[in-house]
This record gives C-alpha cells, sequence and structure tokens, in this order.
C-alpha cells in the first residue's frame, strides 16, 4: 500500500529541475536539426536500436549479448569520429556560427562593415546611382527584413555595388544589415509624411526618415540626382556629407552604439 501511495504523488519539481529538463531538450533539437538529412540520422537511430539491446541484456539474464554489447559500445565511439568526420565538422561549424560566437568577434566585423559600406556610397554617389542602405541597431527591423529579398550575405562592396545597379531586380528598396551581415534586400520602409524637410528629397529620402522615425536604426542614402551621400536617424536627415564625413557618423552611431541624443543628428538639411 505504502508503494502505490508513493507512486501517486507527484514528484517536487524545482525550479533548477525546470531548467535542467528545458537545457537538455534545447540539446536534443539542435541535435537532431544538425543530423537531419546526413548519415549520422541513420546513426542516431541505429544507436538507438543498441541501446534497447543494452538494456534487455541487463534486464534479462542474456550474457552473451551483454558481453557483445560492451564490447561494441568500447569501440563506438571512436568508429563514429572515423566515419563522420565530415558531419562532425559541419557541426562544428555551425555552432561557431550560433549568436553567442558571433558578439565575440563583433568589434572587427562591425569596422570592416563600416569601411565597406562607406566605400560602396563613395562609388555609388561618384556613379550617381541610387542607394538606401539600413544599420539594424537595438529595435529589431524583422517586419521590414522580411518585406525583402532574405540574403544572410556577408557584407562587401562589390556586393553592395551589385544590388544597387539599376538592371538588378533588388535594386529598388532598401538593404537591411543586421549583426554585420546583409539580412536582406528590395525591403519596404514607412514613408515618412512630414512637411518640415526639403521639397527636393526623394522617395528613398523620406524611407529613410519614416524609418528612422519609428526606430533607432541608422540609414544612409545616396542621391541618384545629385550625386550625395546622407544620414537619418532620429527621423532627421544630415545632408551632403563626404566619406569621411559618413565614417564619423557610422563610426559614432554604430561602432559605438552611440545613445540617440535629441537634436544630433539634424545639422544639415
Amino acid at each position: 500500500m505504502r508503494q502505490i501511495t508513493s507512486w501517486l504523488t507527484p514528484p517536487q519539481v524545482s525550479a533548477w529541475d525546470v531548467v535542467d529538463i528545458l537545457v537538455v531538450s534545447l540539446l536534443i533539437y539542435e541535435a537532431l536539426k544538425l543530423i537531419r538529412g546526413t548519415r549520422a540520422m541513420q546513426m542516431a537511430i541505429g544507436s538507438v536500436f543498441v541501446l534497447l539491446l543494452v538494456y534487455l541484456s541487463q534486464a534479462f539474464p542474456l550474457r552473451t549479448l551483454g558481453w557483445l554489447m560492451q564490447n561494441l559500445l568500447a569501440y563506438a565511439g571512436f568508429a563514429a569520429i572515423v566515419l563522420f568526420q565530415s558531419d562532425i565538422r559541419r557541426a562544428l561549424s555551425h555552432l561557431g556560427r550560433a549568436r553567442f560566437f558571433r558578439y565575440l568577434g563583433r568589434s572587427e566585423r562591425a569596422a570592416d562593415t563600416v569601411e565597406e559600406v562607406v566605400t560602396a556610397a563613395s562609388m555609388l554617389a561618384k556613379a550617381r546611382v541610387g542607394a538606401l542602405i539600413v544599420f539594424e541597431r537595438e529595435i529589431g527591423l524583422r517586419n521590414y527584413v522580411e518585406s525583402g529579398i532574405p540574403l544572410d550575405a556577408a557584407v562587401s562592396y562589390d556586393l553592395l555595388i551589385t544590388i544597387f545597379q539599376p538592371s538588378t531586380p533588388l535594386h529598388d528598396g532598401a538593404v537591411i544589415l543586421s549583426e554585420e551581415r546583409i539580412a536582406a534586400a528590395a525591403c519596404f520602409l514607412p514613408i515618412s509624411v512630414g512637411t518640415q524637410f526639403d521639397k527636393d528629397l526623394g522617395t528613398r529620402h523620406r524611407a529613410a526618415i519614416g524609418l528612422t522615425e519609428e526606430c533607432d536604426a541608422l540609414a544612409v542614402i545616396v542621391s541618384e540626382e545629385r550625386g550625395e551621400i546622407s544620414v537619418a536617424r532620429q527621423g532627421e536627415i544630415e545632408r551632403r556629407l563626404s566619406p569621411d564625413d559618413l565614417r564619423q557618423r557610422l563610426q559614432m552611431h554604430v561602432l559605438q552604439r552611440g545613445p540617440n541624443r535629441p537634436g544630433t543628428a539634424g545639422a544639415r538639411r
């Protein structure tokens, strides 16, 4: 009777037990994602079968089976490393691209991103090719990323120049940079309806202003009519910037994550 009562009594679950279960579940989920569609998936199924045989050999007097399983498991780890070394490399590479590890080298990548954008904006301005490049900061831009064509590509001068060529299908819209990568191109942004800005501002400029009115993003605009570079932030725009001016603004507000101080964005309109 006492044994039946112990079975019916619910176990005591602490907060650490919940954390433990969540961590193990996450590890299993990530492991299944990594091995899905690979030879390792077949190995995982085989491993479950082997563990079942080990359990049977211990639960019942199956001495020969138990001896065989013990010797098999002793060399299974070495065999797995040899047979699935390519899958292991892929898994470790995937782990290295995880968000946690991205932050470890963020400073150097962010500096490279700024230089690539400055170079691309300078060349586009000289060629009178319009462009709109948005830097995601603290507030996420997922809704706007999903409105465009996802890329998840490294930021490079060559790719930015190619995207904004008028002959390409991705030139009409904004490029959004997130975590030092090109998240998407041809993204739609909200147009500002403000009347306090110069009449000669085009659609790209008003889209940049409209976005920065809603969030803390920073937008770089290249005018195809005048070949000038502008920066929009906090719903205000600073125009006629030189490449050095642009580099300074990006270093201040992207590299250093400078605070959004009122009245510092619209020095020139």
